[in-house]
């Protein structure tokens, strides 16, 4: 068996450090997340069963930038089937892949959910994918979508593809901010 050969970087310090502080710097995306930032309320329709009409609930995001200014960090409250809901995503903009980047995580799960994906020519639809191994329903694609309807406006919508089917809307959300 033959030894893989290393790859050698010649790369100096300062000019690894110089791409690196370029690729980090906060640019358009992340003034868009940024004005995201506040507090916000939700209206939910969650289409779990397509025979049964969509379950309605309410709650709140609280939105903050982290990270000086690279990440937008975002807190939902809410109620999903009776039970008290929460969720954490983190979202932000790879500059050296110009992709969003982002994970999510909640209070109904023990996993940590990845996704990534790029938004429209205007920005304010972005797009993303996340594959999963669903505990109940197998291997998943979960897409979702958000649009920035207006700077006091949000809507989000959560599809879901079980291998070898067909794509079905389980989620929609207007994110309304606080006045």
């Amino acid at each position: 068996m033959k030894a893989a050969k290393k790859q050698v970087y010649e790369m100096d310090m300062e000019s690894m450090m110089e791409t690196y502080k370029k690729l980090g710097a906060p640019g358009a995306p992340h003034k868009l997340l940024a004005s995201l930032a506040g507090s916000w309320t939700t209206r939910t329709k969650s289409m779990m069963e397509p025979s049964k009409p969509p379950m309605e609930s309410s709650g709140t995001c609280e939105q903050e930038m982290i990270l000086d200014g690279h990440y937008l960090q975002q807190k939902y409250t809410g109620e999903m089937m009776g039970d008290t809901f929460t969720g954490i995503n983190l979202i932000g903009y790879d500059n050296h892949t110009k992709k969003y980047v982002s994970t999510w995580v909640d209070s109904m799960s023990t996993g940590i959910y990845y996704f990534e994906g790029t938004a429209s020519a205007d920005g304010k639809t972005i797009t993303q994918k996340c594959s999963y191994d669903d505990p109940v329903r197998g291997s998943l694609v979960w897409r979702s979508v958000t649009r920035i309807v207006d700077s006091n406006t949000m809507e989000y919508e959560m599809y879901i593809t079980p291998r070898g089917g067909k794509e079905v809307m389980e989620m929609e959300m207007t994110v309304t901010r606080k006045q």
